[in-house]
């Protein structure tokens, strides 16, 4: 097991660009099960989590040339339908929840699909009550092995449909429409995700000949085509990667330009981080954020208390508010982070007010913070990662707290961040990966 040793509280400067977008790659990914023609996509982040989706596509048989590590080449024309079936498979796809995603495309191309227990963050309940209904109202049979964990699903004779999703799920919104793709008829999602990943997809879909119209919105028309082919795709940059780099440099009073931050798809992340009262110059498709000494939170009309909540898109991610949560600690000011969708996601709060931080956690949803507005550092202490965005959030705190840090159970932002510790580094970060 690896940990971070982080000397805190030195200032930064410099570039960094994000990564692939790590949601987006592994709905893409799953995606090349559509075809036996080849699919070539770029920009894939090399983080644990995508690598091990790929391995897996591997064993199922998938063709993979990988010529850079961030681009691979598929073709899966000699899919091992009958590996999905294996103890294998359940041990490897239960180690990513990502891998819930191959189960569209399979039942799409092939008419049968089998889903893991799946694994992946400790942030509460994720259950996948969305899939499987979307699914059923396109005729697909589940039955689940209650002694093995998984679900056996048989899609021989799926068939457009009316749905109405009972949430606006991104993983579920997705593995709908590539099972909807090569249905008969057409389908219709209504309450569809509508995040830029679930665009992408629909948007790579429709080059491969799918037709979907509607994308963007949060109603989908999906008209069942008999078959997919090959194409390019690149994946955006991550939207959770840049802002939790204006968070490191609001923080560590640093100043950082973040490179090919993809603004046409950040949506409200910019604006939410002005909220707390931090300067950012959007310069082309570059975000710049200067040095600043001190951020205060910008309070309601009314002078009260603001909220700061997670919502479906076009609302703010519920994958930054960690990120959000931890500027909060030294700006001037107090906030409600309200995170709705994880009950277990506000946990880690208990290891930044063992830093010095003033929180309170009023229940699993929300954490009051007062800012310390820099009249007090945070300190540094040994803790551990509970996922990969409250992990970021600590090593953030980490690297503005007086004193040494270690982050032990770092594969948890591994799967999240590639080479986070090296690209930290080319900022002056004090950051080593330590056994």
């Amino acid at each position: 097991m690896s940990a971070f040793q982080v000397e805190g509280g030195k200032k930064l400067k410099g570039e960094i660009t994000p990564q692939g977008a790590k949601n987006e790659a592994l709905q893409i990914i799953s995606a090349v099960l559509l075809t036996p023609e080849t699919v070539k996509v770029n920009n894939i982040p090399d983080i644990l989590d995508v690598n091990l989706l790929i391995e897996l596509l591997g064993e199922m048989g998938v063709s993979i040339d990988r010529p850079s590590r961030d681009t691979c080449i598929f073709k899966a024309d000699k899919v091992d339908t009958g590996y999905l079936e294996s103890e294998a498979f359940r041990q490897k796809g239960g180690r990513l929840r990502g891998s819930v995603m191959i189960a569209g495309p399979m039942l799409a191309r092939f008419g049968k699909a089998f889903i893991p227990k799946p694994g992946g963050d400790k942030i509460g309940r994720r259950p996948l009550d969305t899939h499987i209904i979307g699914f059923e109202k396109l005729g697909v049979r589940p039955d689940y092995n209650t002694g093995d964990n998984y679900f056996t699903l048989n899609g021989q004779d799926m068939r457009g449909t009316y749905m109405l999703l009972n949430e606006p799920s991104v993983t579920g919104t997705a593995n709908i429409v590539m099972a909807a793709s090569m249905a008969k008829g057409t389908t219709t999602i209504y309450n569809a995700a509508c995040e830029p990943y679930i665009q992408q997809l629909c948007l790579m879909l429709n080059r491969m000949g799918a037709r979907i119209t509607g994308i963007g919105s949060n109603l989908l028309t999906i008209e069942g085509v008999t078959a997919l082919h090959g194409t390019e795709h690149r994946l955006l940059p991550d939207m959770i990667e840049v802002g939790s780099f204006i968070g490191l440099a609001a923080m560590t009073q640093s100043a950082i330009t973040i490179r090919n931050a993809g603004l046409g798809h950040l949506g409200q992340i910019p604006d939410k981080f002005r909220q707390m009262g931090i300067e950012l110059f959007l310069e082309g498709d570059d975000i710049r954020v200067p040095e600043q000494e001190l951020y205060s939170i910008q309070g309601n009309l009314d002078g009260s208390i603001p909220t700061i909540y997670d919502h479906p898109w076009p609302g703010f991610t519920p994958d930054l508010l960690s990120i959000l949560l931890v500027v909060a600690t030294q700006a001037r000011g107090s906030v409600l982070i309200h995170q709705k969708m994880f009950e277990s996601r506000l946990f880690f709060t208990d290891k930044l007010m063992d830093m010095g931080a003033q929180i309170i956690l009023c229940d699993p949803h929300r954490a009051a913070v007062v800012g310390l507005a820099r009249q007090r550092r945070l300190r540094g202490i040994t803790m551990s990662s509970p996922d990969i965005r409250a992990g970021v959030a600590l090593l953030i705190a980490a690297l503005s707290a007086e004193g040494r840090s270690t982050i032990q159970n770092i594969e948890q932002i591994d799967r999240g961040y590639q080479y986070i510790d090296e690209r930290l580094r080319k900022l002056g970060a004090d950051i080593r990966r330590v056994n």
